[in-house]
């Protein structure tokens, strides 16, 4: 394992988590290369190989109209989302610039009521790619071990 690598992904995750709370939209979209795969899928699904997941999306065309549905069609009860990830264990490094990492990650959601909930748990099992932009996301699996999600699945997790 490169040091220098693993502290990179550190900030990487850290600051993914700093994104999606600050809902950071463009950042988020800037976060991942343009042939990605984003799912979140409960873990009773991704054990058995099952196909079905909550949010699958293929590519960053794809997650750019998830942005667009989330600020401009989308209507639901306004809330907040704090993450808190894990230090990530790298499970492989190629010397082409790819690491397979994984990161557990806890949700809280608050609503204007001011009552804060787990709304998802779980482990992103990541596959990365160190380009001149910095890291980027090839395919990022939120793989959520919660039967059923609270509500709706509105933000990216």
């Amino acid at each position: 394992m490169k040091t220098d690598n693993y502290l990179k992904l550190t900030q990487f995750y850290q600051n993914y988590a700093a994104v999606v709370d600050q809902a950071n939209w463009s950042e988020w979209l800037d976060m991942f290369v343009e042939e990605c795969v984003y799912k979140v899928q409960a873990r009773e699904n991704f054990d058995r190989n099952l196909p079905m997941a909550a949010l699958s999306l293929t590519s960053k065309g794809m997650l750019k109209d998830r942005i667009y549905g989330i600020t401009e069609t989308i209507f639901h009860d306004p809330y907040h989302q704090l993450h808190m990830v894990s230090s990530p264990l790298i499970l492989s490094e190629s010397d082409n610039g790819v690491i397979e990492s994984q990161a557990n990650y806890t949700v809280f959601r608050t609503k204007n009521d001011g009552i804060a909930e787990i709304y998802n748990v779980g482990r992103y099992l990541d596959r990365l790619r160190i380009t001149e932009k910095g890291i980027q996301i090839e395919s990022r699996l939120c793989i959520f071990d919660n039967e059923m999600i609270l509500n709706s699945l509105i933000y990216p997790i």
